[in-house]
């Protein structure tokens, strides 16, 4: 490739003219580009070509496979039984196994340490016992208990009293003895993917006041199923492998049955080889299964997922929709804020917060320290002071997720996390304590937006399983909110897909979906870049003028100024002072507040 005049308008110096035109500099269209050569890759693939070769040439021409034989039975009868068998097992253990075993794994992360030893217990036993023998001590059941009966305790009725010999045939031996195998093994792989979810998942789910049961199998699940899935196929395909070693209860399933073909003809290699195959396609079909349900949970993991095989395809086909018509079609709002917050019409008035002498320890360390605070309604509190100071243990006490260890705290008189019978406070069950929650939303930190939701999803989801409301009414006030804080065209995306202040407005909007009276901030920009916080922070200041009680834990110090009514300096976990803005950033009483002031001013 000669290339030697194509670079006569280089200066000779080796720098380029910077006087020649821009399009000129840029044109390299007439450049011929040579691809990097590897001669060991290339090397590699003819090795690997010729061992591919080599190994089917040996194969198909070898007269020793019987290939014939092999033609002959891979659709016989006996054998197409046998493998129906094989899969109605793998299909049947698989179902209830998952179950049991999803069961089994939520037990072992209960807060009951006897339903948890019993779990522990189970998956200790059906780990410890090899699978053959489980097999053989079901089969022969009937000798321990020749019958099994279901009645009435203490007393002679009999309800169900069945011959366990009849009622355990080989088929339903085999059913449970896999059944039982596969639960234990996969209640470890279902506990690994529950321990896998980030605990910020779990605290947004249960700020939002969601049942447990809507927080396990809503939340927490569909995001451990990621981390559940690989290795639980690998489970499910050792299973349909396993279910020849119920050849020891004469069974005949795939296995089996071509067992008991070669040892009549004496075609031994044939015959496996169609054992084999058959093997190969069951793990074949398996595997496509396992990349659409891992596909399917990975919704809202990558930013642009791949699209499946014939996917790319399909869509030339597909009419093109104009993006603009699409966006109004499916928000039914414009991209930007028509109005302001304050004329959404969705805000009930702000709750009266009074905290009533709360003290938290963790271990040995005060966190909060005997404190005192009235918030009243409407208002606007900001909280500042060094980190470790308990701020954010005190904004997570307001909503009772974090529980105190003295003292309580009120919302409009209504005790949070309590309820009061003269003089002594009974806390309240998880289930009510997510009813009360549902009233003083939370903005987070980190965002903890459930990211295999769509922006949609995560502001609907609460409303309806909350607050009972129908989902066209949801759906009608999300599409509100989003417009409001400049998301109305973000409906239908993922939350990977926004920038950081497009995650927060989000989260913002998914608080005040359950139209809440108390809305708590836990540093709602220190995860932001700088040039992200004024976005977050010009919606905040529209939420100060809806009349909702706000109490922001924050480090904008300009901020708290323009938008508080009351600032509150903490330390130590105690409250060294509280006050209007003018008077603590003006004139702070306490030293402490002015060393702190002086530093970040």
């Amino acid at each position: 490739m000669a290339l030697t005049t194509d670079f006569a308008g280089i200066e000779p110096s080796g720098q380029p003219n910077l006087q020649r035109p821009a399009e000129q500099r840029s044109d390299y269209s007439h450049y011929k580009i040579v691809p990097a050569r590897y001669p060991s890759r290339q090397v590699g693939s003819v090795f690997a070509v010729a061992v591919i070769g080599s190994i089917l040439y040996s194969t198909f021409t070898n007269p020793q496979w019987g290939w014939n034989i092999f033609a002959e039975w891979f659709f016989a009868a006996p054998v197409l039984a046998g493998l129906g068998r094989t899969l109605l097992l793998t299909v049947l253990a698989t179902v209830s196994g998952s179950i049991l075993g999803t069961a089994l794994a939520l037990a072992r992360v209960s807060k009951s340490p006897l339903l948890s030893g019993l779990s522990w217990g189970y998956i200790w036993l059906l780990r410890s016992i090899p699978m053959i023998v489980l097999l053989l001590v079901l089969n022969n059941l009937g000798y321990l208990y020749q019958t099994i009966h279901v009645g009435v305790p203490f007393t002679n009725v009999v309800l169900i009293d069945y011959p366990t010999v009849q009622l355990l045939t080989p088929f339903a031996a085999a059913f449970l003895g896999l059944t039982l195998n596969q639960s234990a093994f996969s209640a470890e792989v279902v506990r690994g993917g529950i321990l896998s979810v980030d605990q910020g998942q779990l605290e947004a789910a249960a700020a939002l006041g969601l049942p447990r049961y809507r927080q396990v199998f809503k939340i927490v699940l569909p995001q451990a199923m990621r981390s559940i899935l690989p290795t639980g196929f690998n489970e499910v395909i050792g299973l349909a492998k396993s279910t020849s070693v119920v050849y020891v209860l004469a069974l005949p399933e795939l296995f089996y049955t071509v067992q008991v073909i070669y040892r009549r003809n004496l075609e031994v290699i044939p015959l496996l080889m169609v054992a084999t195959a058959w093997y190969l396609v069951i793990m074949t079909v398996l595997s496509v299964i396992q990349y659409y349900i891992e596909r399917h949970f990975s919704k809202g993991a990558v930013r642009n997922p791949a699209p499946a095989p014939f996917q790319a395809f399909l869509r030339r086909f597909r009419r093109p929709l104009l993006l603009t018509a699409a966006i109004s079609a499916s928000t039914g709002a414009p991209a930007r804020a028509s109005g302001s917050l304050r004329e959404a019409g969705v805000f009930r008035k702000g709750g009266t917060v009074r905290i009533h002498g709360i003290s938290k320890r963790f271990g040995s360390l005060q966190v909060l320290d005997n404190i005192d605070l009235t918030l009243l309604s409407g208002s606007v509190t900001a909280i500042l002071g060094p980190s470790g100071s308990g701020k954010s243990t005190l904004l997570r006490s307001i909503n009772h997720l974090e529980p105190v260890d003295d003292g309580f705290i009120s919302v409009d008189g209504e005790l949070v996390g309590y309820s009061q019978k003269g003089d002594t406070l009974y806390e309240l069950k998880e289930r009510d304590v997510l009813k009360r929650r549902a009233d003083i939303g939370m903005v987070f930190q980190s965002f903890n937006l459930f990211p295999h939701l769509t922006v949609l999803e995560n502001l609907v989801e609460a409303p309806v399983y909350v607050r009972g409301v129908r989902r066209e009414e949801a759906v009608l006030l999300a599409k509100e909110l989003l417009a409001r804080v400049g998301l109305g065209d973000k409906i239908d995306a993922y939350p990977r897909q926004l920038s950081g202040g497009q995650q927060q407005r989000v989260a913002i909007a998914r608080a005040l979906a359950l139209r809440p009276t108390v809305l708590l901030f836990d540093e709602p920009t220190s995860a932001l870049d700088p040039e992200l916080v004024g976005e977050v922070l010009d919606v905040i200041k529209e939420l100060a003028r809806t009349g909702t009680t706000l109490v922001i834990v924050t480090h904008e110090i300009g901020f708290a100024r323009e938008v508080a009514d009351t600032v509150i300096f903490m330390e130590g976990g105690r409250v060294l002072e509280a006050g209007p803005p003018a008077r603590i950033f003006g004139q702070a009483e306490h030293p402490r507040t002015r060393e702190f002031l002086a530093k970040v001013l």
